[in-house]
């Protein structure tokens, strides 16, 4: 899984001022030995990696090392004058070590062609006062026996989402494949109160993107993918898998960390990347751009199928958590819809009537049959609608949210029916995801850095409708409509303001 040479000294000297490594091969004899010293190098002393010798490795290495006396072939590399380790103990080593260990190497693990072992040992001692195995850490979580908190330490937390992905790929008269593979959260995991918040939970919290793996070697995470800060993202994986040759396609530089390429095309919507490109639209690029033209269509093809698939998986575990908690109920006096109500009743006081209004004196089943047959009507099923409707005639309340898959450019639709307004949710429209879905789901984070980022998203979707509500009133050229437009904001402004009063 080499290719430059440039892993060992470059891991080495960016966390110690010193490297020695002894190195063996079957009936080689002594190992060979070399070092690279940065004292010696801004002394002058040391201008290139000194000429290889043979020499003994010394005994205190061959005392703690469960490996080095039996092994045939190995290699062996020490630090020293560690200037630059940002933990101090071996269990801190270890538990900021393991997780990104554990994942880059998770396949190796999980077949068991590796075995890797942290021990601490206190200078002279044979024994080790700390010696643990790394455990395959799976951001898909499809393996078992991995480093994700029980009950899901010993099976898998998620299942896989449909069957792999595989794009076939030309290169240098060479039949390659780069497949893609995704996977949701298992309902067991992720409902009931706080998923996110559990162990396991905060654990898939820090494995949030898609995979990408090399030569079954995880090169990165790439975020780009994500939907900001949502903690749902969570729930699910995606996973990339490319051969070597393809090394350049995907921008895989020296020290094999990363696939910015690909990362490029995570970051740039298709007609940007056309634009960029010198094409007139999105369609022109997939047009121009065949196997044999340009090795890049298998990024688009990448960056198609991710998109896709991930646009759909998110709408299913929107609408899991939804189907599994139902509406909720709204007892609660400082609930928005309680809120709202009581501010409703203090208007309809004042003099101000609603075209739902007179329907408030139905039955309370003739209430829920009403309510359930417009949530009907607006996609829910049956069971759903009923619960709802339920709810609302229960809570005595005038308002309702529920959530819609609409094709209309509408970030939500009002109904009113039985004396209740009911207020649809666009999932599909982007301020949903941006605004709406941040600040509802109850999978919130632990992380204060995180949480505020968060805030500071919601913050400028915010501000994006009301830039989309000032930009529609500055198009409007007819005097009349803008009239109107301004008149109905002043409008919702009184409302609002009598909504928003604290009792």
């Amino acid at each position: 899984i080499g290719r430059f040479g440039m892993g060992l000294p470059n891991s080495s000297i960016s966390q110690a001022t010193r490297v020695d490594v002894w190195s063996w091969t079957e009936g080689g004899g002594k190992p060979l030995y070399t070092y690279l010293d940065l004292s010696e190098i801004e002394s002058g002393d040391l201008r290139e990696v000194p000429e290889p010798i043979s020499k003994a490795i010394p005994a205190e290495w061959t005392r703690v090392s469960a490996s080095i006396g039996s092994s045939k072939s190995g290699t062996l590399v020490v630090w020293s004058g560690l200037d630059k380790c940002d933990w101090r103990t071996a269990h801190a080593i270890f538990r900021n070590s393991e997780y990104a260990v554990g994942r880059i190497y998770r396949r190796f693990l999980a077949k068991k062609r590796v075995r890797i072992r942290m021990a601490a040992f206190m200078k002279g001692s044979k024994i080790p006062h700390f010696d643990e195995d790394v455990k395959a850490n799976d951001p898909m979580y499809l393996m078992d026996s991995t480093s994700c908190p029980a009950p899901w330490s010993t099976e898998p937390m998620f299942e896989a989402y449909g069957v792999a992905h595989k794009i076939p790929v030309k290169h240098k008269n060479k039949k390659l494949e780069v497949v893609l593979r995704f996977s949701t959260a298992k309902k067991e995991a992720r409902l009931g109160h706080n998923a996110g918040g559990q162990e396991w939970g905060k654990h898939a919290g820090n494995n949030i993107g898609v995979s990408i793996m090399r030569a079954d070697r995880e090169l990165e995470m790439q975020t780009g993918w994500c939907v900001g800060y949502d903690p749902r993202e969570r729930w699910w994986g995606v996973e990339i898998d490319f051969p070597p040759d393809l090394d350049e396609t995907f921008g895989v530089p020296n020290n094999k960390q990363g696939a910015p390429a690909l990362a490029e095309f995570a970051r740039l919507g298709l007609d940007q990347i056309a634009k960029q490109e010198g094409f007139e639209s999105e369609q022109e690029l997939i047009e121009a751009w065949t196997e044999d033209s340009d090795p890049r269509m298998v990024l688009v093809k990448i960056k198609q199928s991710i998109e896709s698939n991930l646009g759909t998986i998110r709408k299913t575990i929107t609408a899991q958590h939804e189907r599994a908690n139902g509406p909720r109920r709204h007892s609660d006096p400082n609930s928005a819809e309680m809120r709202a109500t009581e501010a409703t009743k203090l208007r309809k006081q004042e003099g101000h009537q609603g075209s739902s209004d007179p329907d408030e004196s139905m039955s309370a089943e003739e209430k829920e049959k009403g309510i359930a047959s417009v949530l009907e009507k607006q996609g829910l099923d049956a069971d759903e609608a009923q619960k709802r409707a339920k709810s609302v005639v229960y809570d005595g309340r005038k308002f309702d949210f529920y959530e819609i898959d609409l094709a209309t450019p509408e970030l939500f639709t009002v109904r009113t029916k039985a004396g209740a307004i009911l207020i649809g949710l666009n999932t599909n429209h982007p301020a949903y995801e941006h605004l709406v879905a941040l600040l509802k789901h109850e999978d919130a984070s632990d992380d204060v850095v995180a949480l505020k980022a968060q805030l500071h998203q919601s913050y400028e979707g915010l501000k994006l409708l009301l830039e989309a509500w000032a930009r529609y009133e500055d198009e409007l050229t007819d005097g009349k409509k803008k009239e109107q437009a301004q008149l109905a904001r002043l409008d919702w402004g009184r409302v609002a303001k009598d909504f928003f009063r604290d009792e």
